[in-house]
């Protein structure tokens, strides 16, 4: 049996509502022990709000409480689950928790709700991970794609490919079971064509790992440059507010400042760095290391030169940079400018106008996606960094079993290798989960979720 668990479900600190849950076989039993009110918990119609009031062990009033009943399965848990809804204020809301502690609750470990919600068989390993990731969703992009695997559609794919995989085990077993027969060439060939088959569903899986891994740890990109060349101004209108301060003096930022930005719905970290120079300032000079730092650390580089300034071919500060020439509303439009570099290309823009803004988004939004914004389409599977390891893992040991089959290899080694593939998918949902594994998964919750 396990034990009843209770925490805060909302978040801490005031507010209008904090709701506390139960969950547990003796959920119902703990709500009996500080509800008072017309009905006993465990005596009302499950999903009816009754109101109430939450009293200590000395029968004090803590708080006027609605209080709602979910019996197992039908619950979030898919155990008995109680959840009382009360006034908002810290004190208020630690008391009640406290009552349900001294009425023989224990406290939740963070994400144990969802976890008993996995357990139960509520929720999908992909489904539980999916609700950490809507809470967490900084864009509105990445709260539909976290929907859209909360409802199961990643969950589906995943079960699809291990029916598939589950499929070829079991032809093989009937050449395990016969080994004088071996495996004939049209039999070889029909089997070939299923693991072939299998691959090219993983394929499918594993392109959309840049697009959920960027959904859901963003990217953090770098204002890189010389002193005055427009990075605050960038910043600015990347952001669409004042957030860097803007001066035609020059080392006007000595810091590096960041700051969250909303790009074609996915989320950015943008950092504005100080210019970077030779300089006897001390304190200056450490604003170009952490400058340097900062870029070197970033997932993309944009260098930004000033178009009024360029006297010679730009030189590339990092490899793999953006270069953007700013500031193009100073120069006359018959001016010819320096070409850039013959390994990059380089975009013209002004901060000042908003002149080649939109091309520039366009063309970050390609750079880390490889399309544009306008080509970008919601998946309805975009799988983490985790199920990439996972579907890597089955890759390899499904590509070792097509060559076994090649190599006219007994069965059992076949069959080695696609049982490790399944295993490695089943890892997904969690139907083959080393403990470990799930541990840390549920340890990055809130406690209350």
């Amino acid at each position: 049996m396990q034990e009843t668990i209770t925490a805060q479900a909302t978040p801490a600190g005031e507010g209008a509502l904090a709701v506390i849950r139960i969950s547990g076989t003796g959920a119902l039993a703990v709500a009996d022990k500080i509800f008072h009110g017309t009905h006993r918990p465990s005596s009302v119609e499950e999903r009816k709000v009754i109101l109430g009031r939450i009293v200590g062990n000395n029968q004090e009033v803590i708080d006027e409480v609605l209080l709602t009943v979910f019996h197992n399965p039908r619950s979030y848990t898919g155990e008995d689950l109680v959840e009382i809804s009360g006034h908002g204020g810290a004190v208020v809301t630690s008391r009640v928790l406290a009552a349900t502690l001294a009425a023989g609750a224990r406290m939740a470990r963070p994400g144990e709700f969802t976890e008993r919600a996995f357990l139960n068989g509520k929720l999908d390993l992909t489904q539980a991970e999916a609700v950490m990731d809507l809470i967490s969703a900084q864009t509105p992009r990445a709260a539909h794609a976290a929907v859209l695997q909360l409802e199961g559609r990643l969950g589906s794919e995943i079960r699809m490919l291990r029916e598939e995989l589950l499929e070829c085990v079991a032809h093989l077993e009937a050449f395990i079971d016969f080994p004088e027969e071996g495996i004939d060439p049209e039999s070889g060939a029909v089997l070939l064509n299923r693991m072939e088959g299998i691959a090219a569903h993983i394929d499918r899986l594993l392109v959309t790992a840049t697009e959920g891994i960027l959904l859901r740890d963003g990217i953090t990109i770098a204002l890189c440059g010389a002193p005055n060349a427009g990075k605050s101004s960038l910043m600015n209108r990347l952001l669409g507010v004042e957030r860097s301060i803007v001066n035609a003096a020059p080392g006007t930022t000595r810091d590096t400042i960041e700051a969250s930005a909303s790009l074609g719905g996915y989320p950015f970290r943008i950092i504005d760095t100080a210019g970077l120079r030779e300089t006897a300032d001390p304190i200056e000079r450490e604003g170009v290391q952490r400058a340097r730092k900062a870029a070197e650390d970033a997932d993309l580089r944009i260098h930004l030169v000033d178009a009024s300034t360029m006297k010679t071919t730009v030189q590339p500060l990092f490899e793999d940079e953006l270069l953007i020439i700013n500031k193009m509303d100073l120069v006359d439009g018959s001016a010819d400018l320096p070409p850039p570099p013959l390994s990059q290309e380089s975009l013209l823009i002004s901060c000042k106008t908003g002149e080649g803004i939109g091309e520039l988004v366009e063309k970050i939004l390609r750079r880390v996606t490889s399309r544009s914004e306008s080509e970008a389409t919601l998946h309805g599977a975009s799988i983490s960094s985790r199920h990439r390891d996972c579907l890597e893992r089955a890759m390899t040991a499904l590509r070792e079993a097509i060559r076994l089959l090649a190599a006219g290899e007994p069965p059992e080694l076949l069959a080695v290798e696609l049982r490790s593939s399944l295993a490695a998918v089943g890892q997904i949902v969690g139907d083959a989960g080393p403990e470990e594994i799930l541990g840390k998964i549920f340890s990055s919750f809130c406690i209350g979720k």
